[in-house]
Parts: C-alpha cells; sequence; structure tokens
C-alpha cells in the first residue's frame, strides 16, 4: 500500500490484522521462550508499538526499505516475512529468514527490502544513511524507513548521519519509537532534550512528534515524509510516542516503572483502538474480529509447529554467507 490509500473499511481491517499478527505473535513467542525452553538467547518484543509497524506499510511502497534495531520481529512481520520464517529464525532453525543463523536480533530478508535487524545499539542509523546514498545514486526513488529508539537516539552517530542526510538530501526517514525508556533509565535522566524531535533542529531537518498509538496519525505522518523523500527533498526525523507494555528484552523485571503507568497505557492499546474505530464506522462486527483473531491465532500456531519440525542448520553452513566471496575464507 501507498500515500494514496483511502481510510475506509480495507485500510483499517488492515492495520487491524498487521497489529493482531505482531501482537499474537510475539506473545506466543515469548511463552515459547519462558515455558516452552525453545526459544534462547536475546528477545525483545514489540508489543504495543504495533501501530508504527502497521501505519508505516500504508504509507509506503512494496520497493521501499526498512530497518531497524534489535526490536525486530514486529517490522519483519509488517513487511511480509512469513511467520513461520520468523518463528523457525527464533528456534535457530534452517528454514528461518536467517537460516537460524540471526537470531532475535538479527532478522533480514533483501526480498523483502528488509535490512536488519542490527544488534549495536544505533548502528541501523548510519547503515541506513549508505543505502539511501545507494538509491538516491541509483535514482530508484525508493524511500529508506529507518527505526530507532529513544536510547539510540543519544549515539553520537546520530548527529553525524543527520549532517550528511540533509547535505546530500538523502531519501530517508528517521522514525524513533520513543517508549519513554532505553532499556530502565527513562528518557528524562538521561538528556535535558525530551522531545526528540527537537533533535532534527540543528541540522535544518524537517521533523515533526505525532501519536504513536494511533495509526492513523501514523500513516499520516510518514506519508508526508515519504512524499518528501520522493521528491528529492531529503531526510524527515519523525518521533512516534509510543509503549511498550512488556520489559526491555524477555530478562527485564521491570522494577524502573510503576504498574499504573502501565495500565494507564493499556488503555490507549493500538489494537482495541482500532478495533473500536472498525465496530464505530460500521465496517465490522465483534464476531468477525473474533473470526480475524482466531484465524491469526491459527497461523501463529503453525508457525510454532513449523518451527518445532524444522531441522536444524548443518556444520557446514558456519562459514557461509559472511563473505560476499564464498570461496575466502578458505573452509578448514
Amino acid at each position: 500500500m501507498n500515500k494514496n490509500i483511502i481510510l475506509n473499511k480495507d485500510t483499517y481491517l488492515y492495520w487491524y490484522k498487521i497489529m493482531q499478527l505482531i501482537r499474537q505473535f510475539e506473545l506466543k513467542a515469548e511463552e515459547m521462550y519462558k515455558m516452552a525452553g525453545k526459544i534462547r538467547g536475546f528477545f525483545h518484543a514489540y508489543v504495543g508499538q504495533e501501530a508504527i509497524a502497521a501505519g508505516c506499510m500504508t504509507a509506503t511502497a512494496k520497493q521501499d526499505i526498512f530497518l531497524t534495531g534489535y526490536r525486530d520481529h514486529g517490522l519483519a512481520l509488517a513487511k511480509g516475512i512469513s511467520p513461520n520464517a520468523c518463528m523457525a529464525e527464533l528456534y535457530g532453525k534452517a528454514t528461518g529468514c536467517c537460516k537460524g543463523k540471526g537470531g532475535s536480533m538479527h532478522f533480514f530478508s533483501k526480498e523483502h527490502n528488509y535490512f536488519g535487524g542490527n544488534g549495536i545499539v544505533g548502528s541501523q542509523i548510519g547503515v541506513g544513511a549508505g543505502i539511501a546514498f545507494a538509491e538516491k545514486y541509483k535514482n530508484s526513488k525508493n524511500v529508506v524507513l529507518c527505526f530507532f529508539g529513544d536510547g539510540a537516539a543519544r549515539q553520537g552517530i546520530l548527529h553525524e548521519t543527520f549532517n550528511l542526510a540533509m547535505l546530500w538530501k538523502l531519501p530517508i526517514i528517521y522514525i524513533c519509537e520513543n517508549n519513554f525508556y532505553a532499556m530502565g533509565t527513562s528518557i528524562e535522566r538521561t538528556s535535558n532534550v525530551t522531545d526528540i524531535a527537537k533533535l532534527a533542529d540543528g541540522f535544518e531537518m524537517p521533523s515533526e512528534s505525532i501519536d504513536g498509538m494511533k495509526v492513523e496519525k501514523i500513516h499520516e505522518g510518514i506519508s508526508r515524509a515519504v512524499q518528501r523523500a520522493r521528491k528529492g527533498e531529503g531526510p524527515t526525523l519523525i518521533e512516534c510516542k509510543t509503549y511498550r507494555y512488556k520489559g526491555h528484552s524477555i530478562s527485564d523485571p521491570q522494577k524502573y516503572r510503576q504498574k499504573e503507568e502501565i495500565e494507564k497505557f493499556k488503555n490507549q492499546d493500538p489494537i482495541l483502538w482500532t478495533q473500536d474505530t472498525l465496530i464505530e464506522k460500521g465496517f465490522t462486527t465483534q464476531d468477525q474480529i473474533d473470526f480475524i483473531n482466531n484465524e491469526i491465532s491459527k497461523i501463529v500456531e503453525q508457525a510454532v509447529q513449523f518451527a518445532d519440525e524444522s531441522p536444524l542448520p548443518n556444520d557446514n553452513e558456519l562459514l557461509k554467507d559472511v563473505y560476499a566471496d564464498p570461496n575466502y575464507p578458505f573452509i578448514i
């Protein structure tokens, strides 16, 4: 989908299905991690931030490029990587989107124009500029969407990259998913500037701050930025004020925030907001919503079965996909 869509029944249903798939996938994957022990290593859930992924999809075209940090499952699913391939990757199986070698933090799919999943905090900010430079060089008119959190906004690479992105008018949109906590530290304790959109001011980069819990607002804000980028007018910084309902990672006890705060934001749940909008506008009924939820549940359960039944990678895969030249290094 793209910025020319009409906000009608089909659009709202599209958004709802994406968000519901992400939510159910993440909750099931967390269950497989904690209770079944099928997933190991790091795990960062996207629960609560689903509206950003859904709204960005309708504001962009299939050929546009997404990349993010290590909270990457939700955007991967939105971009079209199958739940089977995503779950298998979490399991470390050969049928995963990175053949089981990337794991939770390193989802990747060239086919879907999804370039990570990057484990180093803020690394995608510079990588995204490099990809955008390549797209501009090729005159492709493709736009790059680079997602990062409020913690990554404090990395020095952001300022260096913003300077060059504006200087070269790169076709990139920087999207800060501001969920108010960098791991366990609130934004107020890390910077005097708590309005992240203002970080663009020093580079005269267009920016805006939008409600990251309302999918319509995401779609509208990203659409404006995409239009600018396609015209060759350069980058935009979008701050999406959102909230994660889970801890920073699966091992986070969340002692740094009050339960009352979490409940407050759960009253702004983007999935429930979209569900209520669908019903209030007469686009669907609760029975139809329940049917959609049940169908998505089947898809997620199938993904778990697929991952369970998939093989582990062979030993001879260890050094593959590491270097561009498959003959280097020498296999020993």
